[in-house]
């Protein structure tokens, strides 16, 4: 990735807002006392989709980790709680591309990872749990996916619009999902969270709130990307990056 002086201030722009909402307490975390998700969460689908998918990741990374280390008290997976919102903003970006092969595989791989997940993991304890994800892995199949890009350069309604971000956002805010669900299993099992029965009871809790969580993200997105968008292309901004 060749990053010139326009790419580096779109980053550091980005990022900065990315900071700023990071240190934000939006939703708390299910299982883990004093734990939250931030308002970052909310935008960053469209910070890869808008920038595009690797100056997007950066920028997510970058204002995660700032962010975190002006609130770690939010951060759920500590100095890792950067990499959900870096996942999200790199698969919004190369879904807005049309490059949805890599996610056609790992996206399933790693949903089948974290929830097989050795002795905790919520297909042994509570398969239920993994419901949403399988909207998720239907909405990846949709041949829309193959013409986002095409779509979205040409002048369409908001309505077809504000469809095109729902179904990117939708797709990468559950990809992030199951990204930081993993670092979480990771993380927390050997350490804090040894009990069977303790893990069975967080993915029951999570089970149904997750979802609300992500749908509002995901309509929040539609809310706020698609004029965002619709008034940065009338202004000549490429959309997704070069």
């Amino acid at each position: 990735m060749n990053l010139d002086s326009k790419d580096l201030a779109l980053t550091a722009v980005f990022a900065s807002l990315y900071a700023v909402l990071s240190a934000v307490p939006l939703f708390p975390v299910i299982g883990v006392v004093g734990k939250s998700f931030t308002m970052a969460l909310i935008i960053a689908p469209l910070v890869g989709l808008i920038i595009g998918p690797y100056r997007g990741a950066l920028a997510a990374s970058i204002g995660g980790f700032i962010g975190w280390s002006i609130a770690p008290q939010y951060g759920l997976l500590y100095q890792l709680s950067f990499v959900p919102g870096a996942s999200t903003a790199l698969c919004s970006g190369l879904l807005y591309k049309a490059k949805w092969r890599p996610f056609a595989i790992l996206y399933p791989a790693l949903l089948l990872t974290f929830g097989f997940f050795p002795s905790v993991g919520p297909l042994w304890l509570y398969p239920n749990y993994l419901w949403f994800h399988l909207l998720g892995l239907a909405a990846l199949t949709f041949q829309v996916i193959l013409t986002i890009s095409k779509t979205i350069n040409r002048r369409i309604l908001m309505l077809q619009l504000g469809i095109i971000v729902g179904i990117i956002s939708f797709i990468a805010t559950l990809f992030g999902h199951v990204v930081g669900g993993l670092f979480f299993e990771v993380i927390y099992f050997p350490t804090f969270i040894s009990s069977v029965d303790a893990w069975r009871s967080i993915w029951q809790s999570v089970a149904l709130v997750y979802p609300i969580e992500r749908s509002i993200v995901v309509l929040i997105s539609i809310l706020i990307g698609a004029p965002l968008i619709r008034a940065l292309k009338t202004h000549g901004f490429e959309i997704g990056g070069k």
